[in-house]
């Protein structure tokens, strides 16, 4: 299932908990890479399109956090904190993400998903297979109502465009 059918955002829900994003990104797998796991990347591209992220404060190693907050055009505020897990540079990352408020303090009542993040090089081109787990069916479903699927190809979209200027 695409996001749209003009996006190069794949997305599937490979079990009642689940929910797979695939992207191919026309860039070399360390670059990619970098995208991901710098703060200076990052403030560049995360967020839906319209979006920024003034806040975005990154300790990447295995137990470190990435506190980050995206302000959108109406300047409605999403915050969230991740703890990574594992990293296997530069072939994946595992982390727990949990919606926070500013001072990222964990938000009642949402869930925290546990993603793994696989970067896949094929000659210069890299596939990105985000999978991300819920506690239960229902946390999985009121994330995919928030409209995390149209913000998932938004944000990708801007990390191809992104790196296309890196690249070039």
């Amino acid at each position: 299932m695409t996001m749209n059918e003009n996006s190069k955002t794949q997305l599937s829900l490979p079990s009642d908990q689940e929910i797979m994003v695939t992207r191919t990104f026309g860039a070399p797998r360390n670059l990619v890479w970098q995208m991901w796991t710098t703060a200076e990347h990052l403030q560049n591209w995360w967020g839906p399109a319209g979006w920024t992220l003034p806040v975005c404060e990154l300790d990447f190693r295995p137990g470190g956090t990435w506190f980050y907050c995206m302000l959108g055009p109406d300047g409605m505020q999403s915050c969230g904190k991740a703890t990574y897990l594992e990293i296997d540079a530069p072939e994946r990352i595992v982390y727990e993400d949990a919606f926070t408020d500013a001072e990222g303090n964990p938000a009642e009542g949402m869930p925290v998903a546990h993603i793994t993040l696989e970067f896949v090089e094929a000659g210069n081109k890299t596939t990105v297979v985000n999978t991300v787990r819920y506690p239960t069916k229902a946390d999985r479903d009121m994330v995919l109502e928030m409209g995390v699927q149209a913000g998932i190809d938004e944000t990708w979209n801007r990390l191809d465009a992104y790196l296309e200027q890196e690249v070039s």
